[in-house]
């Protein structure tokens, strides 16, 4: 099998029972779950073929899981495990989604039957899962494990972000707040192998002196209470990159130096008249219209041009209508494991 059977249980002897009889019966691609809020995690990752779901477990019980995975992963075929006195509760997951069930302790046959019969049903159908299907474009997707999307648009993203991450040139991320554009210059700068760190600075409300001061840093005496030397950000960044938010924000004046890192990649550092020179590779991101800024005079051309050498526009949420539902089960969850409450029922 190219994709595997993952198994959710929380009782050890009942993962290493399932898994021996899957095995004995020639299946050798399963992965065990033994805590249920680490399933998700996992799917975001790698998309089973099969589902064998256990229905009373702690944190988040059988139930709600299978509507979330319902909910999110339709295509994929779900075997609830059970105990005798829950059949009823077996028999209304069937109802909202799970292809069969299976009552514990487990029956060899029984569990080799469903499990076969539940495959075969999947291949007849010849689909993948639509996430499945874009992933199996991407080369690395280990490196966007931390965004969560089944979003055509964002999977193309994700791509062209493999195609420009080895490249040295600016790269302008824009977006509306809240849509992920740290994260992608997170992926960026995981996909470029630079050596260096990645450093990030907000650049709002910066004036320019402080900007100097943050991104360049100072010599001794180059303002008063100045006595010690400051390296900057930019040197933090070397052999890195340097990322920096809402640069719509940035004042004129500072736009003039940026331009000068951009060009040259050299800079000075407040009081000193030694130029410096950095090879941070350079990220912006804005949720801003910066070609509306520079017709109202509050942003450079040519800065924007250095900029947006490779320009990537992330979807705003409301756009991507297949992750809202993802999201807010993933939400709820962590936000009930930090609570240390149990998951709320979902609502219809």
């Amino acid at each position: 099998m190219d994709k595997p059977i993952l198994v959710v249980d929380d009782e050890p002897e009942i993962l290493v029972a399932v898994d021996t009889t899957l095995r004995m019966a020639g299946f050798d691609n399963i992965i065990t779950i033994n805590d249920a809020r680490d399933v998700i995690r996992h799917m975001e990752r790698q998309i089973p073929g099969l589902i064998l779901l256990d229905l009373n477990m702690p944190h988040i019980n059988g139930g709600r899981l299978l509507k979330i995975i319902r909910k999110t992963w339709p295509r994929i075929p779900v075997i609830v495990l059970t105990g005798t006195i829950a059949v009823d509760t077996a028999v209304q997951c069937m109802k909202i989604g799970a292809m069969d069930y299976v009552v514990k302790p487990v029956e060899e046959d029984r569990l080799i039957t469903a499990v076969k019969q539940a495959l075969e049903m999947t291949g007849e159908t010849g689909k993948k899962p639509l996430h499945q299907d874009l992933f199996a474009q991407i080369k690395n997707p280990a490196a966007f494990r931390r965004i969560i999307t089944q979003d055509r648009q964002m999977h193309s993203i994700f791509h062209y972000v493999e195609a420009i991450a080895p490249s040295l040139q600016p790269v302008l991320i824009c977006g509306e707040t809240g849509v992920g554009k740290e994260l992608i210059g997170q992926c960026i700068h995981t996909l470029s192998s630079r050596k260096g760190k990645l450093v990030v600075v907000n650049v709002a409300g910066l004036d320019d002196n402080v900007f100097s001061d943050t991104l360049f840093g100072h010599v001794p005496g180059a303002f008063t209470g100045a006595d010690k030397t400051r390296s900057g950000l930019i040197e933090a960044a070397a052999g890195g990159t340097l990322f920096l938010d809402e640069i719509g924000d940035l004042a004129m004046t500072s736009q003039v130096k940026l331009l000068r890192l951009l060009q040259e990649g050299d800079y000075l550092a407040l009081g000193s008249d030694r130029t410096r020179h950095s090879d941070a590779r350079i990220i912006a991101s804005t949720n801003q219209d910066l070609w509306a800024l520079e017709k109202q005079g509050k942003f450079r051309k040519d800065l924007i041009f250095r900029l947006s050498t490779h320009t990537l526009t992330l979807p705003p949420l409301r756009d991507r209508l297949l992750d809202l539902p993802l999201l807010l089960d993933r939400f709820v969850c962590q936000a009930a494991d930090e609570l240390g409450k149990p998951i709320p029922p979902s609502r219809p």
